[in-house]
């Protein structure tokens, strides 16, 4: 780098250019008398500043939610090795207490995450479609922290947590999608918690179906023909509801009609209208959560 030189200022000009008054406060002010050099080790420091934080940072584009699910299966695919598994309905994923070592993801099917409280209750903790990920909450501890089974016919690709890492920072957009992943599953938490607190019962049960349709048409999946995977027992231990309660409010739901169910064992249903149930959830969802405000 070239040096800078620093032009040596005389009385002649100051006083040419400035007032009698203005010269007090200059004569405090040190002069240079001599030309100046920048410290090679500020120079480095400048240029690698420069390097750091560029006058523009690029961001990268939001992706949308159909892109997102595809691209985490496309990298692993690309990019890692990683064991597939056939699974059938209520084979395990991952067993809590086990060692973590490995996330899986879910390429095919669904998967449903329980934890087990100390006095024996089971508590259903999370539902997994394809192109999410299970096991992110055994990173921390080191131990998996929840049990994971097949609610369908399912295909899981495990990969190994230490090389996925290896090779997140030789592959940037692994590293975005494992991000995004995590990110998505704590939005997803704090929508399920909010959905507790604002919403009855009848719709927490509509918002957890809309969720559900939504998901699935994400997927290219069937929306006029569903499976519930879930027993009427383990969606109300999900959202917080009795199992009676759980009955009262499909039956709310298929008088309104919102659901419709295809056979006797109500296994099976669809919704004549996204858009009215996603109306009926927010409908009900302003009357409580005032309620809860004025109680506060």
């Amino acid at each position: 780098m070239p040096h800078i030189r620093v032009r040596q200022r005389t009385d002649t000009d100051m006083s040419t250019r400035y007032k009698p008054a203005m010269m007090e406060v200059l004569n405090r002010v040190p002069r240079v008398h001599r030309a100046q050099r920048i410290p090679a080790a500020s120079a480095r420091v400048a240029s690698d500043l420069a390097y750091r934080l560029p006058a523009v940072t690029p961001l990268r584009p939001v992706e949308s939610p159909v892109r997102r699910w595809r691209e985490s299966l496309y990298l692993i695919e690309r990019h890692m090795p990683y064991k597939k598994r056939r699974l059938q309905v209520g084979d395990p994923v991952q067993t809590a207490g086990d060692l973590f070592g490995c996330l899986h993801l879910v390429h095919l099917g669904a998967v449903k995450t329980k934890v087990v409280a100390a006095c024996g209750l089971q508590q259903v903790v999370g539902l997994h479609l394809s192109g999410e990920w299970v096991g992110f909450d055994g990173i921390a501890s080191g131990y998996c922290a929840c049990d994971g089974y097949a609610m369908d016919t399912s295909e899981i690709w495990t990969v190994c947590y230490a090389v996925l890492l290896q090779t997140a920072e030789r592959v940037p957009e692994l590293a975005h999608v494992l991000r995004t992943a995590m990110g998505s599953q704590l939005a997803r938490q704090h929508q399920w918690r909010v959905a507790m607190a604002t919403l009855p019962a009848d719709a927490r049960l509509a918002d957890f179906l809309c969720s559900w349709v939504q998901a699935l048409a994400l997927r290219e999946l069937r929306t006029d023909h569903m499976a519930l995977y879930l027993t009427r027992a383990e969606i109300g231990n999900y959202l917080g509801m009795r199992l009676e309660t759980v009955s009262r409010s499909f039956t709310h739901l298929v008088e309104l009609g919102l659901v419709v169910f295809d056979d006797k064992r109500r296994r099976h249903f669809a919704t004549p209208d996204i858009n009215a149930l996603a109306a009926y959830v927010q409908g009900k969802a302003h009357p409580r959560a005032d309620r809860c405000m004025a109680d506060a």
